[in-house]
């Protein structure tokens, strides 16, 4: 399990290094749909910071598209 959480911890930390070098504009664009709804960088970056279930599944989405 702490594998896992190590993981998760490198997703998050790679997700807000992303984010913090983004340019403003593109932060209000959407990333991806999650659950038929389009998610901004901003919307996901609340979400994962707040460390909240949609969060959780939002990161592991990403990575697994590999954009984090």
């Amino acid at each position: 399990m702490a594998d896992k959480e190590g993981g998760e911890f490198d997703s998050v930390a790679s997700f807000i290094r992303l984010y913090n070098n983004l340019p403003l504009e593109e932060r209000k664009r959407v990333v991806l749909v999650f659950e038929g709804q389009p998610i901004s960088w901003e919307v996901a970056r609340g979400e994962i910071i707040n460390k909240t279930q949609r969060g959780s599944e939002i990161l592991k989405k990403l990575t697994g598209l590999k954009i984090v």
